[in-house]
């Protein structure tokens, strides 16, 4: 006869075990994520954090002030901008690329070729990207010679330095820079489509736009969907290439919430609410989270 006092306590054993094995990197990681994020919370309610030793409860004084502060919800503005913008075109320009290294119409040879050519921005940082386009977006760069050969443009432009052009300078660099996350991932998905589906579509008459809107796209959804809600969290964070290329300007016709939190703690030393304006990072980024947490469970 089993021991019910035995049985509960191997239950129980099976239940703690596995944590047992995971606390030394849920230590790591609550000392590396969890704790510094506490900090900034405790800050932004904070007077004169970090400055001072004996800082003061301050409330919500610091939300109140980037809140009525203009050039926040201009930088708020230009990352929902920059962000949407570039997860469209980087699933619009994945989705293309997959589409034509999966196609059997192009050459074995040729796609490998297009493989090494279309992964190459995946292999660089952010720094360098940011130093390649400010060398071909310069005055006299490579992009001006061509469009003036051309006949597009009658005089060089002032890309990263012109309000009208700046903001859609970074976003172009940053396209270029994440679309091959979407192109590996749909190219993957691609492979996995069975081909029943294309051969009963060839009998049923079907054209080419009608596979791709009624098989591929739908058999793709779901990939589409989580690669997209990674990606909008992921370039609403953006910092180096932004900071590299403009540093938010000129006259903060670039500022994201990114450079707006660095400028407020170590341009204007005003940690707290510098910690105000991450910790509205921090609720956005965590919204989109628990977005995408949703939609995995839900598939």
């Amino acid at each position: 006869m089993i021991n019910p006092t035995s049985m509960v306590s191997y239950k129980l054993k099976r239940k703690v075990e596995p944590y047992l094995y995971l606390s030394p990197s849920l230590v790591v990681v609550a000392l590396l994520m969890l704790l510094p994020m506490c900090m900034v919370i405790a800050y932004s309610f904070q007077e004169s954090a970090v400055l001072r030793p004996d800082a003061s409860f301050a409330g919500f004084k610091h939300y109140r002030a980037i809140f009525t502060d203009e050039v926040y919800w201009a930088a708020l503005w230009h990352t929902l901008y920059f962000t949407v913008v570039s997860v469209i075109m980087h699933m619009i320009l994945g989705l293309t690329f997959a589409l034509m290294l999966n196609s059997k119409r192009v050459s074995p040879w040729l796609r490998s070729l297009l493989r090494v050519l279309y992964i190459l921005p995946w292999l660089f940082t952010q720094v360098i990207i940011a130093v390649i386009w400010r060398l071909l977006l310069e005055p006299n760069g490579v992009v001006n010679s061509v469009l003036l050969n051309l006949g597009i443009i009658g005089s060089n432009i002032q890309w990263f330095s012109s309000t009208e052009t700046a903001l859609q300078a970074v976003t172009f660099a940053n396209i270029w820079a994440g679309y091959p996350l979407f192109m590996v991932s749909l190219l993957a998905g691609l492979q996995g489509i069975p081909r029943d589906l294309y051969e009963a579509a060839d009998i049923d008459g079907a054209t080419g736009p009608q596979k791709l809107f009624f098989i591929t796209i739908p058999q793709l959804m779901p990939i589409i969907v989580s690669i997209s809600l990674l990606d909008f969290i992921w370039t609403m964070q953006v910092f180096p290439l932004i900071w590299l290329t403009t540093g938010g300007g000129p006259i903060y016709a670039t500022e994201v919430l990114s450079t707006y939190t660095y400028k407020l703690a170590f341009a204007q030393y005003d940690l707290s609410q510098a910690a105000a304006s991450a910790v509205t990072i921090l609720l956005l980024s965590i919204g989109l989270t628990l977005f995408y947490i949703r939609h995995q469970k839900a598939r």
